[in-house]
């Protein structure tokens, strides 16, 4: 038996999870949607896999993962996302995803990957394997460069590209006007593009943003 917590923006789905992992003999301990409550949950609560969905409204699932990386959280986490592309596959694996199930797999593939990660090994569907063959072609440099960003950075990104001006960003993220401009021109330049439509087309090839959002 493992101990779940799920994050997902859909309570529908949180509970749809909920039924099949308890159902599988599994115990969910806790659920969010927020990055900074998610984080301090799996803190607190120490689970040993966490279901990640890679779209949270205007937040994104990455956040979560590189935040777990970063505080080197001994949490497992399986990615469960509608999203099939190479990209989002590459940099969920870069950020130290141990699974990627895609949303619409059966019950049984999402607990046959808790119980491969639970014994500590890579659960990749037959789908998502062939996305991540793929994406050993895609173009690294951009793959690296997106990958340098740092949690506040891609917070910005993710608000900018999804087309918030930047007096809204700046109350989202708590920060004033001037320092959200001050990341924009920074981001651009350090990611090599000179617009916003440059800057949504390199976040979709790089997994960011959903094609369809763009």
């Amino acid at each position: 038996m493992s101990r779940v917590y799920i994050v997902d923006d859909h309570a529908l789905m949180r509970d749809g999870l909920r039924a099949v992992l308890v159902h599988g003999g599994h115990e969910v301990v806790g659920e969010g949607s927020q990055p900074a409550q998610v984080i301090a949950e799996l803190v607190g609560l120490n689970p040993d896999i966490v279901l990640l969905d890679l779209n949270l409204g205007d937040r994104s699932g990455f956040e979560i993962l590189e935040q777990m990386q970063s505080r080197r959280l001994p949490v497992r986490a399986i990615v469960l996302t509608m999203y099939a592309r190479p990209g989002h596959v590459a940099r969920a694996l870069r950020s130290g995803a141990s699974g990627y199930v895609l949303k619409g797999s059966p019950a049984s593939e999402v607990l046959a990957a808790v119980a491969a990660v639970a014994q500590g090994r890579r659960h990749l569907g037959p789908e998502v394997a062939e996305l991540a063959a793929a994406s050993l072609g895609a173009a690294d440099d951009e793959a690296a460069a997106m990958a340098s960003l740092s949690a506040r950075e891609l917070q910005v990104i993710a608000l900018v590209v999804r087309g918030h001006s930047s007096a809204a960003i700046a109350e989202t993220l708590h920060l004033s006007p001037k320092t959200v401009e001050s990341y924009r021109s920074r981001l651009m330049a350090k990611l090599g593009v000179s617009d916003v439509p440059a800057l949504v087309r390199l976040a979709i090839r790089t997994g960011l943003l959903a094609a369809d959002e763009g």
